[in-house]
Order: C-alpha cells, then structure tokens, then sequence
C-alpha cells in the first residue's frame, strides 16, 4: 500500500486529498469522508485500511473550503471533547461561528461537487472499473448519502451516524445502503423510523444497523470519549462484507 497527498480539480479551485493505492490487485475504489472537525490523520488511516484490502482509497478535505483546516478542526474537537465545561461555554460562540458556513445549501452543494470530481478521479484510476463505493463519519456519513443521490456512478454507501436528506434527494439514490448507528446517539434514533420509512415509500435499498450502548462516532478510535470498540469493530466487518457483496471481486 502507497499513500499520497494530491489535489484534485473542482471548477476553477482544487481540494487536497489523500490517496491511498493498494499494492496488489484492485477490487474497486472507495471514497472516505471526514467527520465535522475536518481532514484528521484518522481519516487517512481508514483510507489506508481499505487500500490493505485492495481498494483505491480517496479522502478528501472539503471543510478547508468552509474555512475549518485540519489544525482548526483539531482544536475545535479538543473544545468539544477535552476541554474543562468553563473554557467550552466561553468559546461556545467560536464554535457555532466556525460550523455556520457548512449549514448553508450553497455549501451542500458545493461539497457534493467537489464529491463528484472525487469520483471523475475514481472512475478514471486502473483497475477501479465503475466500482465505487463512499463512505462517511458524521458530517461526512450526511455527504455519503448526498453523493449516493447525486452521482448514479456510487454502487454502495456506507453513512456512519449521518443526516440523511430528505424528499426528492433521498428517492434520487440508487445505490444500496447500509448506515450504521449508535442507540444512545439521540438526535439520530428519534429520526432513524421516519428515514426508514421514507427510504421504504421511495424504494431506496436501506438498511439501518444500531448498535446498543454506543454513541455518537463510535468509530474514531482516536476519541477516547465516544469510541466503542465493539461497535467498530462489528461495523467495519460489515462494511468489508457489503463492499465484498456490491463491488465483487477483482476476477467478477
């Protein structure tokens, strides 16, 4: 496996992203999107892990564009996770700031294309062969399905505790899905029967998986507060499994 940082075109700008390419034959490509505090070293180790198994891993940074880099993004989860109540309730202001421009639809919609050159490169790369898949934590688990929506060319996607869209953008997905959640993420549990339900009406190939006692990004195994080993690993045997089922194997 190989690692690399490239940019990559998006209209008259360019992001960063990470670029993880397995040494062996190739069973596909994989887009890995970061959580709300940005493009974090680890997001490239899940970039790295999927490479080990043969996918051509992309991760690319699309919160510098909104103004929150990788440095700004840590200092912000430190606020979020680490710091004492007094110093988080006196930058509470900084946070709601810094995270403003990402709740805009012009913001959506820029990150969905920028998303979709991730995929021009994808598509383009040896060995991918059309098979693409996307991935995403949080901020990035929304975007997953954002991507899902927008670009038929995405096969599977894997939402980790992400909003989905509603109405119209949620029917316009046709790949699979299976998103994963944890039962004490609450904001979430108390949407999760309406999405399944509106993915059911919309004939949208969804399946949710929850798992108890876990919270709110029990995947990052580098955030001591809300891990939950369990829980990831469960889910990415699952993850591995379903990409395995949609993508096939570099022979079929």
């Amino acid at each position: 496996m190989t690692g690399s940082t490239i940019t990559i075109p998006v209209g008259d700008e360019q992001i960063e992203a990470y670029l993880a390419t397995p040494a062996g034959a190739v069973r596909g490509g994989v887009i890995v999107i970061h959580e709300i505090w940005g493009m974090q070293d680890h997001f490239r180790d899940i970039a790295n892990r999927f490479a080990d198994l043969g996918y051509v891993a992309v991760a690319p940074d699309v919160l510098s564009h909104a103004g929150i880099d990788p440095a700004v993004g840590a200092e912000l989860a430190r606020l979020r996770f680490e710091a004492g109540e007094e110093e988080r309730t006196r930058e509470q202001p900084r946070l709601r700031e810094a995270f403003s421009a990402t709740r805009s639809p012009d913001y959506t919609t820029w990150a969905v294309r920028a998303l979709r050159a991730v995929v021009d490169l994808l598509a383009a790369t040896p060995g991918v062969d059309g098979r693409i898949a996307v991935t995403g934590y949080c901020f990035g688990g929304g975007l997953s399905f954002q991507l899902a929506a927008a670009d038929s060319r995405v096969r599977a996607a894997l939402p980790y505790y992400g909003r989905a869209p509603e109405g119209a953008v949620l029917g316009a997905i046709e790949a699979p899905v299976l998103a994963f959640y944890g039962s004490l993420d609450e904001p979430l549990m108390a949407t999760l029967p309406q999405l399944e339900a509106a993915a059911a009406a919309a004939g949208v190939d969804f399946r949710a998986v929850v798992y108890d006692g876990a919270r709110h990004a029990f995947f990052n195994d580098t955030n001591a507060t809300t891990y939950d080993e369990p829980a990831a690993s469960d889910s990415w045997r699952q993850s591995i499994d379903f990409l395995a089922t949609r993508l096939g194997s570099p022979d079929g």
